[in-house]
């Protein structure tokens, strides 16, 4: 009998480009580097594609731009994206808080008869290159999750100091019911993580292992960002692979992953 060959799945992860603030080097830079890899299979952008402006509960000085707008530019974005790509690669974009904020059943953010109205899956001159891209929504736990062998996407929902680790654990335990030497690899706070291993205790670790691709966006500081640090974000991707089998009986080596820097 032939021995079986077991599958291996290559894969690039951004997240947080924000459009229209993209950093354009950033995103040259990871094109760039999405050229020099033949064989990826799959791009996950893990949410926060636009900023959402118009559906922000805070009061700020008009933002110089539409919806329509952010929809534009992030569309031709996620087509530079995809183009730099092989043909066959599986396209997948998480909603972020921010791309959520703009559906959310929420008065304050977008009026319930125009709703409909802004979604850029229906949206004339956005929708051809959107519905290319397999959607995951905001939603937490598994349902919110995209999953490639041992490896978990998420956008995230926490943002504190260890809420890479501490949400790794619940999205592990969402996804696949047991910690079995998974990765899970987030967006949202903007910090960029290498793959770490979690730990129970500072002497115990786990079978679980946290990654967070940073994010691609804002050339200048923003001014909501005035009151705080942000001198551990940073603009970083996520590339790796996986093998392709079932969850439990895939030890350690089977998913291997680096974080690369975006940054000057």
């Amino acid at each position: 009998m032939a021995k079986r060959t077991t599958k291996w799945a290559r894969f690039a992860a951004i997240s947080c480009t924000h459009c229209p603030y993209q950093s354009e080097p950033a995103l040259e830079r990871l094109l760039t580097e999405l050229r020099s890899r033949k064989n990826l299979t799959h791009l996950v952008h893990l949410g926060d594609v636009i900023e959402g402006d118009a559906s922000s509960v805070h009061a700020s000085d008009p933002a110089g731009h539409t919806l329509y707008d952010e929809y534009v530019v992030a569309a031709d974005m996620l087509r530079r994206i995809r183009e730099a790509l092989p043909a066959d690669c599986a396209l997948i974009a998480l909603d972020g808080n921010h791309d959520d904020n703009v559906q959310r059943q929420d008065p304050r953010r977008i009026d319930y008869a125009l709703r409909d109205l802004c979604n850029p899956r229906k949206m004339e001159g956005v929708r051809d290159e959107y519905k290319l891209w397999r959607r995951i929504p905001y939603l937490h736990g598994k349902a919110g999750t995209y999953c490639l062998g041992n490896v978990i996407f998420a956008h995230g929902f926490a943002a504190g100091a260890n809420s890479d680790e501490l949400e790794s654990i619940q999205l592990a335990m969402s996804a696949h019911g047991k910690l079995v030497n998974q990765l899970v690899i987030r967006g949202h706070t903007h910090r960029p993580v290498p793959p770490t291993q979690a730990k129970r205790s500072a002497r115990i670790k786990l079978p679980l292992w946290y990654a967070n691709a940073g994010y691609m966006a804002f050339e200048n500081r923003q001014s909501y960002t005035n009151r705080f640090s942000i001198d551990q974000w940073g603009r970083a991707a996520i590339f790796g692979e996986c093998q392709m089998s079932r969850v439990g009986r895939m030890g350690a080596d089977s998913w291997r992953a680096q974080l690369v820097p975006l940054d000057d």
